[in-house]
């Protein structure tokens, strides 16, 4: 698991006044001279210093464990330095080193969402022994069960304030390879006869848009599970009946 530090890479004490170095006199032993009489003046060497606390790495899986629970508990507003700090049992100065602002928080949490979805993508369209229309059809349900379970972050497509540039610079370029995957896999069953011929980008789109969609309309309480989502989506586009036709 990763560790987080602070902007200049250091880990450093968890309370800075602890262990401090005092201002132009170094560390026993590092040379300063002693005058052979014990004299308390300038040139006598320092009294060895009493080092502070160890510092306290900090987790990135720890670090988005607590704002997953913030989040569930209380939206976007719930989510804050003190409140995640609380939730990890650190101090407030521990984390705020490591991560300074809220907008961090959420861009640290935003960007481990993508990765776990674009991993879960390869996984599915990579598998050996799949057909094209295989692949296809769990990428769509792959993508309908993450719009499902991110429904409550599709504020990144509304207001990239939220998140630092470079979350945002990084989610770009995260979503141009993405996109690449799912334009093989259409790419591939459109050749296959699974999908219409058509233009490639185009229907890539258009099923991302169907399908990511989800995440602004699903509401528990309806009573619509993911999977009759994920069901009824593949039979609108004419799939279930080829899956089902297809052997294995």
């Amino acid at each position: 698991m990763a560790a987080l530090t602070d902007g200049s890479g250091a880990e450093r004490d968890a309370d800075p006044a602890e262990g401090a170095e005092p201002a132009g006199v170094g560390p026993a032993g590092s040379g300063v001279p002693d005058d052979g009489e014990g004299s308390a003046g300038a040139d006598a060497a320092p009294p060895p210093r009493k080092r502070g606390r160890p510092p306290r790495a900090i987790e990135t899986d720890a670090v988005i464990a607590a704002v997953q629970r913030l989040f569930a508990e209380g939206g976007i507003d719930a989510v804050t330095i003190e409140r995640t700090a609380n939730e990890m049992s650190v101090a407030r100065a521990t984390l705020y080193r490591a991560i300074p602002t809220k907008q961090h928080l959420l861009g640290i949490l935003f960007t481990r969402m993508n990765e776990d979805l674009a991993e879960a993508a390869r996984v599915v369209t990579q598998q050996p022994g799949t057909s094209t229309l295989q692949r296809l059809t769990g990428l769509i349900q792959v993508q309908i069960e993450a719009a499902v379970r991110m429904r409550d972050y599709l504020f990144i497509y509304f207001d990239r304030s939220r998140i630092p540039d470079s979350a945002y610079d990084e989610w770009r370029r995260w979503a141009d390879s993405y996109e690449h995957i799912w334009i093989n896999t259409v790419a591939n069953a459109i050749a296959a006869g699974d999908l219409p011929p058509g233009d490639v980008r185009l229907t890539t789109r258009l099923l991302l848009g169907m399908t990511i969609w989800v995440a602004n309309w699903y509401r528990p309480k309806e009573g619509i599970s993911t999977e009759q989502i994920q069901a009824r989506a593949l039979e609108v586009l004419g799939l279930a009946q080829a899956q089902a036709a297809t052997p294995g």
